[in-house]
């Protein structure tokens, strides 16, 4: 069979292809997504090698914390792009939708009964890591997890990092050995695999595939789910399509990036951390996207080696600067979260700042606001209103925003954890990549997390990095997003 990156590959059932299966399952669960997918390539390469046909098994279950219309409809969306994707290639796709908690239990079994080889993905984050773990302790078929996480394959890391910093040293290092390794960009172009007559006897009975209905996502299939209805969808489309139009956009625009990504109205920033998330773009996708407009090769990698961000891609500024947020910061989250499992608690936070927000945790506040008033924006400063009303209404909060959003809740609760329940509870329900390695990774970031200890001390937050509203306004332009999404315009601190 064709020769994969071996860093990339974990096999979770060792045991040889079964000579009976009648077809090779892909089980896809986090690389939503019909190009650039490593583990995508491997089911292919499997089937070619077995000379069986491929199903493809994507399911979405209605049962996980913060199930709502707003995640199930990116979800059903990115699904209606795989069935248009598969069907055209030939390949048997399965889109299965729970239409009530715990109802899919079994299909999984019952397919890889039939299956010569089971392939999924590997994502360390939100339930996904149980998830396999239980798979693989239930299948007696071969099962392989492929890592599609990002540039730099998880286990090319021994353990997590401390800081951004000496992440970037360790991918200066490194990087360059793996930039070769890249999944297909079409793998589905001129597929020519044997064809599946049909399924396993009781399967499409028991476990019905979703409708065409049901994928269009409209508000009465929703409706249907036993879903959180209070958090509905937001106005831009999910999908491997939707994805591919965002990128294309950023890429033309990819100038303004450096110069203007932390002014909240001029909307620079990528917007692709949605897509990132669910899996309809890939990071390989992205930088395929970045080496095209740059007319880039790996031998315009620069000799940094001491961990700065300029100068080490050799492409333009504007690239460098997003590449260090595509690269950097979001698999500094993936790679933490891949080591020690459980990054979300606040136990997990380095010693340094467990230990200053002890120290001030009875420190007086001027304002405490419990979960509901965040939730609905009722708070005495119009720009953090402004910043929650974006989250509730568009899924998302401007990234410069997003980290003053944070360090207020920290300073508005009764207590350091009290405010990680907050961030948690707010950005999970409402972010469209909340429950993602880098999302997690970024409210922790407001609690010291990839940080170091800064002065002078102050109350609330002792050494934790302090940021205020009032000097976020001296920085950056937010009028007009306080009138866009707050609707009034007065002091705040």
């Amino acid at each position: 069979m064709k020769s994969f990156p071996e860093l990339r590959l974990s096999v979770r059932v060792d045991v040889p292809p079964r000579e009976d299966g009648s077809f090779v399952l892909y089980w896809m669960t986090a690389a939503r997504r019909t190009r650039f997918s490593f583990a995508l390539d491997r089911a292919i390469d499997w089937a070619r090698e077995l000379d069986r046909p491929l199903v493809v098994l994507e399911g979405v279950r209605a049962g996980y914390r913060w199930a709502s219309d707003r995640h199930h409809r990116t979800i059903l969306d990115g699904m209606r792009d795989q069935r248009a994707a598969f069907e055209g290639a030939g390949v048997r796709y399965l889109p299965y939708v729970e239409p009530e908690d715990g109802a899919g239990k079994g299909l999984l079994e019952a397919l890889a009964e039939h299956a010569a080889v089971v392939v999924t993905d590997e994502w360390p984050g939100f339930f996904l890591p149980r998830m396999l773990d239980a798979a693989a302790g239930k299948l007696s078929t071969r099962l392989e997890a492929i890592d599609g996480n990002g540039l730099l394959p998880l286990r090319a890391t021994d353990g997590p990092f401390t800081t951004a910093y000496s992440f970037r040293r360790f991918l200066q290092k490194t990087i360059r050995d793996h930039l070769d390794d890249t999944p297909r960009k079409e793998p589905l172009a001129h597929l020519d695999l044997p064809s599946l007559d049909r399924l396993p006897s009781g399967v499409a009975k028991r476990w019905p595939t979703a409708t065409a209905t049901m994928l269009e996502a409209g508000p009465a299939a929703l409706a249907e789910l036993p879903i959180d209805h209070d958090v509905p969808p937001v106005e831009e489309a999910g999908g491997a399509e939707a994805g591919r139009r965002r990128l294309r956009d950023f890429v033309d625009r990819l100038d303004r990036y450096d110069e203007h990504r932390n002014e909240p109205e001029a909307d620079a920033t990528s917007r692709l951390s949605s897509f990132l998330h669910y899996g309809h773009v890939g990071a390989h996708e992205v930088f395929d996207a970045l080496v095209g407009r740059e007319g880039w090769s790996p031998n315009d990698l620069g000799d940094r080696r001491d961990g700065r961000r300029e100068g080490f891609w050799g492409m333009s500024t504007p690239a460098q600067a997003f590449l260090d947020e595509l690269v950097t910061w979001r698999e500094l989250g993936f790679v933490d979260m891949f080591h020690r499992r459980t990054i979300d608690t606040f136990d997990s936070l380095p010693d340094w700042a467990r230990k200053t927000l002890g120290e001030h945790e009875s420190d007086a506040r001027e304002h405490v606001y419990d979960l509901a008033s965040f939730d609905a924006a009722e708070t005495h400063d119009p720009l953090w209103n402004a910043a929650q009303n974006q989250l509730r209404r568009e899924g998302r909060i401007h990234n410069y925003l997003r980290m003053l959003w944070g360090k207020k809740v920290l300073e508005w609760t009764a207590s350091p954890r009290d405010a990680l329940d907050v961030m948690i509870e707010l950005n999970d329900r409402y972010a469209i990549d909340g429950r993602d390695p880098n999302s997690t990774s970024g409210i922790f970031w407001v609690l010291g997390r990839y940080d170091r200890a800064w002065g002078p001390e102050r109350p609330i937050f002792g050494k934790i990095r302090y940021m205020t509203s009032s000097n976020t306004r001296r920085k950056v332009r937010v009028d007009g997003y306080i009138d866009r999404y707050d609707g009034e315009r007065a002091g705040s601190t």
